[in-house]
């Protein structure tokens, strides 16, 4: 039933039980000691009682004397009931009163009993011989037994009175305390309700809203930091999906405004089989861009929820390199380009996948080297990381756009045209995304003419396990 209150309703209910038990608790413990000490009073009278009933039946020389002087003793103590015996004889009794079969000794707590609406406490006590006169109602005969009782009406009559009055107070105070509660809970949740207004107001085109962390209590002030960290990564991550749908657009654009053209112009006018044979291989083209782009975005999007490396195995980096030098020989003699390495090392992973990455930035190396130019692979290990550089000279790239050399369809060159080449500008994107599957990283540098991009790879495979 409270998973359905709000959290200012089940906070005052919790107050308002808590104030109650409190409250209940303490006037129970107020009666109760109350109640205590009333029986100690009533003990103490009675106890004072039996010593003098003691020294009266002590100092009287007959029963006639006895009875006179109980009658006083009775007379002007109000409530106050005797029962006289020596053996089975009543030697002087309150007449309207009957004791119950036992009663609890002097030294005990008082017994209490009910009799015609009257509520009584008494003690029973034993006055010896040896304690009377010589001459006096017990002389020379066995013990008297003595019975006294007190009237506790008044008594329960002002533990009914102070019960009333500490429930009625209980009540009142439980109240007040709900409502003391529900005034507090209000006003330690307010920042939650600002926080609630501030969070309504956040929309897809207004994502800069931010919480208020200053003007929050501490309690709520790393719940506030953690929504602000939220709603950053949220709007960092919309800006990146909203630049990747305008790039997307405009990288499908231009292969499709090509195919559109080529179609359009062959379909004006007849041609011979040889035109259309090269309009078609030139749409075959453009058509194996696409599929490589489309084939390149699955698979960032795979690695956007994170993916399981498919294939683990011991992989020597220079071996791969070495492989790729020769997929690459013709691309690098054609610009007189010299590939060079140096250095070798082992790590774990996917051998077709770090090839992949590899391949990314060699290729993009060889695409931006000059002519009779070198580029250079070196591989270090050291302290269980393997790193591998792949350094080319060109352009130096500015610092302020090299962070974002990683970002999808991301080009220097502003015109986004590079007729020279085939890549879709998701080479980079793709080698990240590797590289974080391998739990390693990818950083780019660029000075004097010279640009290395460098794969870092943890938890190097030891020698004695790499396989052949």
């Amino acid at each position: 039933m409270l998973g359905r209150l709000s959290l200012t309703a089940r906070l005052t209910v919790f107050y308002a039980l808590v104030s109650a038990a409190v409250l209940v608790g303490l006037a129970i413990l107020v009666a109760f000691a109350t109640s205590r000490h009333f029986v100690e009073l009533d003990r103490d009278y009675l106890r004072d009682k039996i010593q003098l009933v003691q020294k009266i039946v002590g100092e009287s020389p007959s029963p006639e004397q006895l009875s006179s002087r109980l009658d006083e003793l009775l007379g002007s103590h109000h409530g106050l009931y005797i029962d006289l015996r020596q053996g089975d004889r009543v030697v002087y009794g309150s007449k309207g009163l009957m004791f119950p079969p036992s009663l609890a000794p002097e030294g005990s707590t008082p017994t209490d009993w009910t009799q015609d609406d009257q509520t009584l406490r008494g003690l029973s006590s034993r006055i010896d011989p040896l304690l009377t006169a010589s001459n006096g109602p017990s002389a020379g005969g066995s013990p008297m037994q003595l019975l006294i009782a007190l009237d506790t009406g008044h008594h329960v009559h002002f533990m009914q009175l102070l019960s009333q009055t500490l429930a009625l107070y209980s009540l009142g105070a439980i109240l007040v305390s709900g409502m003391l509660g529900w005034w507090a809970a209000r006003g330690g949740l307010a920042p939650l309700r600002i926080m609630k207004e501030r969070a309504m107001t956040v929309t897809a085109q207004k994502l800069d809203q931010r919480m208020p962390v200053e003007a929050v209590p501490v309690e709520f002030a790393d719940l506030a930091e953690s929504l602000n960290t939220m709603l950053g990564r949220l709007q960092s991550d919309f800006r990146r999906l909203q630049d990747f749908s305008s790039d997307l657009a405009h990288e499908l654009r231009t292969p499709i405004n090509n195919l559109l053209t080529q179609t359009q112009v062959s379909l004006a006018q007849r041609r011979d089989a040889a035109a259309y044979q090269d309009i078609l291989a030139s749409n075959a083209e453009e058509f194996q861009r696409l599929a490589r782009m489309v084939s390149d975005m699955l698979f960032l999007a795979k690695t956007e929820h994170g993916i399981e490396l498919p294939h683990r195995e011991a992989i020597s980096l220079d071996r791969e390199v070495l492989a790729l030098f020769d997929f690459y020989d013709a691309v690098a003699d054609e610009k007189h380009i010299r590939l060079v390495i140096t250095g070798q090392a082992q790590i774990t992973g996917d051998r077709l996948m770090v090839r992949r990455a590899i391949s990314n930035l060699l290729s993009n190396a060889l695409r931006h080297s000059p002519a009779d130019a070198e580029v250079l692979v070196s591989i270090k290990e050291r302290a269980g990381e393997a790193t591998l550089c792949i350094t080319n000279s060109g352009m130096t790239i500015a610092p302020e756009v090299l962070p974002r050399l990683f970002d999808r369809f991301f080009r220097v060159d502003k015109s986004r045209s590079h007729p020279e080449s085939d890549g879709t500008g998701l080479g980079l994107s793709i080698t990240q995304a590797i590289m974080a599957a391998h739990g390693g990283s990818v950083s780019v540098s660029s000075s004097k003419g010279n640009t290395s991009f460098c794969l870092s790879f943890q938890h190097v495979q030891p020698d004695s396990q790499v396989g052949a």
